[in-house]
């Protein structure tokens, strides 16, 4: 039995549908029961969230008990901020479970987790040094800056110590949390996101627009999408929905650029499947980038920014700058309806993140944990 544990987000991302997928590749592929312990940003008053960041989660008890009742011999958690913390592991160690926590993102050593803030990437905060999040107010609000800042740098440790194993998803998220000087200590192992459904082949020369599948904040570069589809004069379709909606839409006003807020699962494989681009321009560095893995599973030639993992999934020459709209254009221009690329893309994605590949690499951290 693996117990997941998950604080979802008040903004809901890609984090949710990649823990959702990694339920179920634990039970599909490896066989085993798995149950998922859930809490809720968007549940959490602001005063109360303050107090589970200062003191490093709340009720731990029900992780222990969770643990206890079910068996679990493992404890796989994703985002614990700011409702779990430190004390969930601890709680999950003492009921006798091994912990893995899954680095999704820089939470560890970034209050936003991104590493982008200011309009830039940003390296500022380094192991237990918050206060250069603080001093930017890099969650939006001083107050809350402050209090993540003193959350993260008084349980880092803490925190750490209670991991068996940590699971990332690229070798540039490795890369990037050591340069962090984050606590991971050589334990930490890359697995890949499962993707869950590939094309028999690529449709991009049936293609009428170019795509962007992608939550809208600035670190997505959205904007850069909208400013490349202007300069080419081909229509773009964007899917997600975010703090620059509104901003976003009004930006777009004049030019060719439909956009969606949620849509069903359904209709976003048709809207996807009759793009002859997807563009993934991101402005921070990507801990693996599952825009341009699902684009790529659906068989579209994908054009992306180099920066964070991005480069480990997209081709080289499909790659451009961040931020710049040229090459972003000239890039689109060069992979419009290129079914050649597509057919790469799909090949190249399938190596590394079917659900059989990734399941292997799971198993051998669990198997790590546990012998």
């Amino acid at each position: 039995m693996i117990l997941v544990l998950h604080n979802r987000y008040r903004t809901t991302g890609g984090e949710e549908r990649a823990v959702d997928d990694f339920v179920w590749l634990v039970r599909e592929h490896l066989g085993e029961d798995a149950e998922v312990l859930e809490r809720d940003s968007a549940a959490l008053s602001r005063p109360r969230a303050a107090v589970a960041m200062l003191r490093g989660g709340l009720r731990p008890d029900d992780v222990a008990a969770a643990v206890r009742r079910t068996g679990a011999r493992i404890v796989h958690a994703h985002n614990l901020n700011p409702a779990f913390g430190w004390r969930a592991l601890a709680a999950a160690r003492g009921a006798g479970a091994g912990v893995v926590l899954h680095l999704h993102n820089y939470r560890l050593v970034c209050a936003v987790g991104t590493c982008f803030t200011r309009g830039a990437d940003c390296t500022r905060c380094h192991g237990r040094d918050m206060l250069p999040g603080v001093r930017l107010a890099c969650r939006g609000d001083r107050a809350e800056a402050a209090v993540y800042g003193a959350g993260l740098g008084a349980w880092q440790r803490r925190l750490a110590a209670q991991v068996d194993r940590f699971v990332v998803p690229s070798e540039a998220a490795l890369e990037r949390l050591g340069r962090l000087a984050a606590p991971v200590d050589g334990r930490a192992t890359v697995v890949a996101h499962p993707v869950m459904h590939f094309a028999a082949g690529s449709a991009a020369a049936d293609g009428e627009y170019a795509f962007v599948a992608s939550r809208l904040a600035p670190e997505k570069g959205v904007n850069v999408a909208i400013d490349a589809a202007r300069r080419a004069g081909r229509p773009l379709v964007v899917v997600g929905d975010g703090p620059l909606r509104g901003p976003l839409r009004q930006y777009a006003r004049g030019s060719d650029v439909t956009f969606y807020d949620a849509v069903g699962p359904d209709r976003f494989a048709k809207l996807r499947r009759g793009a002859a681009v997807a563009l993934v321009p991101s402005r921070s560095a990507e801990t693996f980038g599952l825009a341009a893995a699902h684009a790529m599973a659906a068989g579209a030639p994908v054009v992306a920014s180099r920066i964070g993992a991005l480069p480990e999934l997209v081709e080289a020459d499909a790659l451009v700058p961040p931020g710049d709209a040229a090459a972003l254009h000239e890039a689109l221009e060069r992979r419009w309806g290129d079914v050649a690329a597509g057919e790469r893309g799909l090949r190249r994605v399938r190596e590394r993140c079917a659900p059989a590949m990734v399941a292997e690499q799971l198993a051998a951290v669990y198997a790590e944990v546990t012998r």
